[in-house]
């Protein structure tokens, strides 16, 4: 048994500290994870066509539960996988291996979003739509710092000018007070405006949804902004207070942005491969909504 796993055992307040998740939801998403690894286990036998009998080959030295803490220590400290080999007694090797197994296992366990969670049932999703224009949703977008792409007309599209490097760009879109992830949309090229992301993807929501956003998103008709300050005068005592007010509702989607980007390996630059960074976004909103408890797995 891993020394982390000793510790969580013996140190169950630590749990979030060090993963990211509690207790109680770190052995939630063990159970849940471990039925849906069977399964894809015995489709996969059941597809083989074998000349000996199953159940050789060398064993596994991780137990699932090592695995899954194993994959999820990365996501939160973006460790090497070289010292993330030597926590858990096995090899680099092994360590990748082990996190691009369970990642995508992860990722269809866990709904990145409100919307994510009902889309396979077409008469909850246009419920859940309906019901969703009775809120007045906060939008807002965030770039994280990826390596240079080796194309030159790839890393001319990820170059951000605001960030002087290249970008991916993720929206986030919440419920007032960040009671849930409502839809995200991540990998976009970092110098993609904010307003242009809105835009490409709004037709996920009912054509009455009004949302909430900073002065990015100026000029969208759904989308309510603060008051702009006019060039060369100063806005009134009046406006300050409604725009101090307007902040006090749309600093909820900072927080819940925040709460993703404990995890370091959506906070540091982007070092997996690109292709796999949306799947790695929506799997910590996933976890995130775990965590917070939008997001109830079977017991």
């Amino acid at each position: 048994m891993s020394s982390v796993l000793d510790h969580i055992k013996e140190n169950p307040k630590e749990t979030q500290r060090l993963i990211g998740l509690g207790y109680s939801e770190l052995q939630q998403l063990i159970q849940n994870a471990e039925q849906l690894h069977y399964e894809k286990q015995n489709l996969l036998e059941s597809n083989k066509i074998r000349i000996i009998s199953g159940g050789g080959g060398r064993k596994p030295k991780l137990s699932i539960q090592e695995q899954i803490i194993l994959t999820l220590v990365y996501l939160r400290h973006l460790t090497t996988f070289q010292l993330l080999g030597i926590q858990f007694g096995v090899s680099e090797s092994t360590a990748n291996d082990t996190f691009n197994y369970w990642l995508p296992l992860l990722r269809e366990l866990l709904p990145c979003s409100l919307l994510e969670q009902v889309k396979k049932n077409d008469l909850d999703y246009e419920l859940v739509k309906e019901i969703l224009t009775e809120y007045e949703l906060t939008v807002d977008s965030y770039e994280q710092v990826r390596e240079r792409p080796g194309d030159n007309d790839e890393q001319e599209k990820y170059y951000s000018g605001k960030k002087s490097n290249h970008t991916f760009k993720t929206q986030m879109i919440i419920l007032p007070n960040a009671r849930d992830i409502v839809d995200i949309v991540a990998g976009e090229p970092g110098p993609k405006s904010d307003i242009n992301l809105f835009r490409e993807n709004r037709d996920r929501f009912d054509t009455k949804q009004k949302f909430k956003g900073d002065l990015a998103y100026k000029g969208e008709d759904l989308i309510d902004t603060p008051i702009k300050k006019p060039k060369n005068r100063e806005l009134t005592t009046e406006q300050k207070k409604e725009n101090k007010e307007f902040s006090s509702k749309r600093i909820f989607v900072e927080h819940r942005i925040r709460s993703v980007k404990i995890f370091r390996v959506v906070q540091d630059r982007f070092r997996l491969n690109p292709k796999n960074y949306a799947e790695v976004i929506l799997t910590i909103c996933g976890l995130v909504r775990l965590r917070i408890g939008a997001l109830i797995l079977p017991t």
